[in-house]
């Protein structure tokens, strides 16, 4: 009988379900070590609650269906209440009605739902309203007595700002600058903790570090703006012991709190973290302060502020927290520069902090942590961070025992550190990085027989764990990190193949919708929109592509994972977009109006360094093959969502609208009139032209590509097809070969550069080791890692057919000098993977053998070169090896083309 490995809780992960927003969440299950033609007919879920001593069986509802993906909560007179403890468990029956083993049981707590629920207040400093900023953090402290046995204790926590809270001097959970970075004005998170270890019999203290974050703190470009949300920070907490006899005791925000500032003196996204360790206020967060013993000159009333407008939800969010998920040693000795300055390398550009160990100082010496991801003349190349200093200054309290340093209200992009003024030789075990993002789950894997090609993949990885922080940034290092909307939406298809990230990419897109209320429906070009307060960089009208990622993010987290209540969720914010988007009015009615300004093909490697929209590509002629796009996914999102009349209007328009830009811009023949390669890549992988055309495009596209010298000539727009567009139309071997090249612009370029994340743009390191001149040059920006997915779907070969991969495609497309590639991808279903290698005998043939292994749940189609030229078998769960032999009769190595031909 099968058995299964797991239930989750809509898309949340095991590691965090304390403190969910849900009433009636669905429930998933993998069905592993299943029999050779097992069948699920129905399951069984068992609900049970648990407090105070006891476990209760509420209900057990039994259901014929061969679904175990996001199946609807079956209790409907069970529906979750705030503070609810529940446990699930489920088994499943075969085609025999035989039913197997229960699985383990899985836990969800309840967050707190209504407003109602929240008791405390809303506190700040009393100085906090004076001060410009930027300011020191705040301590808040608040003492309370236990005095029986305690069954549970849970810390709920908001503010407006970051956050850091402890409970008798030892800090409560792990996540990194809580509650995270959301829409203020419309949605502030919450974290609930489970507190019941750190309570004591007796006297307790909570304390809370608060600094000002994203809230308050500057943001955006040429030297941004500050309080965007709000003038100040401010913080909510509410502490519930719930006593064995059921009685709850809450310490929470309120007027007897009290307030001092803290060691931290500067808190900055941008700046960095200036931290005095003599100012620290000993045992401050313990009960060894007593309140009658608090130092009035140091610790003051806070000031009680009104309640958060009802129109601000306070929520859980669902996605993962940031947390710090790895540590990494110095990768050699320290470096000495030709100005005697000590630089200590970590091999790796990373998202996090530095930090110090067994400092040894006198009282009030400084030691100063300055941060870049590249070295340019062998010294810091700081540049590229414009206006964002990212250095951090640590203040020694003098304890000869050794001390440790580590900030907790600021992240930097980096990969090396300067150390000035480390008291003697600077030892590297004295100094570690660590890493920082969105802790979300691990969902793919990819490696070939190409060692660039898997470093490139590997850079791909590292510049997306660096760029997903509480939203998907542009950029970690300078006066930006920002949820650009073009970036993700360029790269939405690769990062789901990456890592789990529909619960985060949820939640920001909850933002973008709230965002759109506020410019008319437009939505914004950063989301949070920082820029709301800059009236130069606020763009009120509408962006394609940028835009578009309305539409582009919620399909392709369906395709993904087959939920389709992310594109109701979405639905009313897509229509919204498309609502606004200015047709034409110069004749034709279906295109954009020509007057918006569009970005399109951005950072088109032939753009000057200071004019990155200059593409050759005409720009507004891309926006218009994204406009066809996204009228062909309304019209298949509104057909799922069960809107007939919808779909046949948006079937219509995008009819309408690829018929005027034949008339506009194709000839007969496939010929394009902005003649790029981006224009035939987009073209081509949107299914713009006719089936007569499409050769044509590819070939033109080839010839484009060859007379480049098989570099690369696309920007942001562009890039994520290119490869594909060549595979789709028979010429994989041309889009190796451009995967292959190395002499700039191509993807490898940056890696024979040392690059260890993906560059914002192709040079942006020049050849001679200097940095590009351009103003926008980051070493971090993830967009042109796209790249990973054709490597994934057409190398590897690993492609997903349906959404949610319940029908995929194994088909490795054989090329070039590759001897073998593999993938995996953790579906919905369970883990999916293949691997091929080729092998010569000593007859002089190769043959192909190749291995797949498939879940219950998905069926794979094996594609497989044959004298005919493919063959094809469907399998379903279970490991499956194929071989046979293959011939290389192709071109190979691909020729340029002189310029003229």
């Amino acid at each position: 009988m099968a058995s299964i490995a797991g239930v989750e809780f809509e898309h949340y992960l095991p590691a965090n379900t304390t403190g969910v927003q849900e009433t009636a969440p669905r429930l998933s299950w993998k069905i592993v070590d299943a029999p050779k033609n097992f069948v699920q007919t129905g399951y069984e879920v068992e609900l049970r609650e648990y407090g105070l001593g006891s476990d209760v069986s509420l209900s057990t509802a039994t259901v014929d269906s061969s679904s175990s993906h996001l199946v609807p909560w079956p209790f409907p007179n069970n529906k979750l209440h705030s503070r609810q403890r529940i446990s699930v468990r489920i088994r499943i029956k075969d085609e025999h009605h035989v039913f197997g083993n229960w699985s383990e049981a899985s836990h969800l707590e309840i967050g707190l739902l209504s407003r109602d629920d929240w008791v405390c207040q809303r506190i700040t400093a009393p100085w906090a309203a004076e001060l410009p900023g930027p300011n020191p953090e705040d301590l808040f402290r608040k003492g309370f007595h236990v005095s029986g046995s305690v069954e549970k204790a849970r810390l709920y926590v908001t503010a407006q700002g970051v956050y850091e809270a402890e409970i008798n001097g030892r800090i409560v959970g792990d996540q990194f600058l809580a509650p995270g970075w959301t829409t203020y004005s419309g949605r502030i998170q919450y974290q609930t903790y489970d507190v019941t270890a750190n309570i004591t019999l007796g006297v307790n203290c909570l304390g809370i570090r608060l600094a000002e974050g994203w809230f308050c703190g500057r943001l955006g470009w040429e030297g941004g703006h500050r309080n965007i949300w709000g003038p100040h920070p401010a913080i909510m907490a509410q502490l519930e012991v719930t006593y064995v006899d059921g009685t709850v005791q809450v310490a929470g925000t309120d007027e007897s709190w009290r307030t001092a500032q803290g060691p931290v003196r500067l808190a900055e996204i941008y700046d960095g973290e200036k931290y005095n360790a003599t100012l620290e206020i000993p045992a401050w967060s313990t009960p060894t302060l007593e309140e009658k013993s608090i130092d009035e000159t140091k610790w003051a009333p806070v000031t009680v502020m009104p309640p958060i407008p009802d129109s601000i939800t306070l929520v859980a969010g669902y996605g993962e927290p940031v947390r710090r998920v790895q540590v990494l040693k110095p990768a050699g000795p320290v470096i000495v520069t030709p100005s005697g300055k000590r630089i200590i390398d970590f091999g790796q550009n990373l998202v996090g902090n530095v930090r110090l160990k067994n400092v040894r100082a006198p009282k009030g010496h400084k030691i100063t942590l300055s941060h870049a991801e590249v070295l340019e003349n062998g010294e810091l190349g700081t540049r590229p961070l414009r206006d964002c200093k990212a250095v951090d200054e640590y203040t020694a309290r003098g304890d000869p025992a050794g001390e440790t340093y580590e900030p907790r209200f600021t992240f930097h992009g980096f990969r090396y550190v300067q150390v000035d003024g480390w008291p003697g030789d600077l030892d590297t075990n004295s100094i570690e990085a660590v890493v920082c993002h969105t802790d979300m789950r691990p969902a793919g894997s990819f490696a070939c027989s190409d060692d660039l090609l898997n470093k490139l993949y590997e850079n791909v990885v590292w510049g997306m764990r660096g760029n997903f922080f509480y939203v998907p940034t542009d950029c970690p290092q300078r006066d930006e990190r920002l949820g650009w909307t073009g970036d993700i939406a360029l790269f939405v298809s690769t990062a789901v193949l990456i890592y789990h990230c529909h619960g985060m990419l949820r939640n920001w897109l909850i933002d973008l919708e709230i965002e759109q209320t506020i410019l008319n429906g437009v939505p914004p070009m950063v989301s949070p929109n920082s820029t709301l307060a800059d009236q130069k960089w606020c763009r009120k009208v509408p962006c394609a592509i940028w835009h578009d990622v309305t539409v582009i993010a919620p399909w392709t987290l369906y395709q993904e994972t087959g939920d389709v209540a992310i594109l109701a969720q979405q639905y009313r914010s897509m229509m919204t977009w498309m609502n606004v988007i200015p047709k034409n009015k110069t004749g034709a009615t279906h295109l954009w109006d020509p007057r918006p300004f569009q970005l399109a093909d951005w950072l088109d490697p032939a753009a000057p360094p200071d004019q990155p929209w200059k593409s050759h590509t005409d720009n507004k002629m891309m926006a218009n093959m994204f406009l066809i796009q996204s009228l062909d996914l309304m019209a298949k999102i509104s057909a799922l969502l069960g809107k007939e009349s919808e779909s046949r209007h948006f079937t219509q328009e995008s009819e309408a609208a690829r018929d005027e830009f034949h008339d506009e811009y194709v000839t007969k023949n496939g010929r394009i009139v902005s003649d790029t390669q981006a224009t035939y890549a987009v073209a081509i992988c949107f299914n713009i032209l006719k089936p007569e055309q499409r050769a044509r495009a590819g070939e033109r596209l080839v010839e484009l590509v060859r007379k480049n010298n098989l570099r690369i000539a696309t920007g942001f727009a562009g890039t994520p097809f290119l490869c594909e567009a060549l595979a789709a139309t028979g010429h994989v071997n041309v889009a190796y070969a451009m995967l292959l090249e190395k002499e700039c612009p191509s993807w490898l370029y940056p890696v024979t550069m040392g690059a260890t994340t993906m560059w914002e743009r192709w040079d942006s390191m020049l050849p001679d080791g200097s940095i590009n001149p351009g103003e926008m040059t980051s070493f971090n920006h993830y967009a042109f890692g796209a790249v990973a997915k054709f490597m994934y779907e057409r190398l590897a070969g690993l492609q997903r057919v349906e959404p949610g991969w319940t029908r995929c495609r194994v088909a490795p497309a054989i090329g070039a000098e590759f001897t073998s590639a593999s993938a995996s991808h953790l579906t919905p279903n369970g883990t999916i993977s293949c691997s091929w290698k080729t092998s010569v005998a000593s007859t002089g043939v190769e043959t192909l053998e190749l291995d797949v292994s498939v879940p219950y749940g998905t069926t794979a189609e094996v594609v497989l070169p044959s004298e005919d030229g493919e063959h094809a078998e469907v399998v379903g769960a279970g490991n499956w090896s194929f071989r046979t032999p293959i011939r290389r009769d192709y071109e190979w190595p691909i020729p340029a083309l002189p310029p003229k031909s």
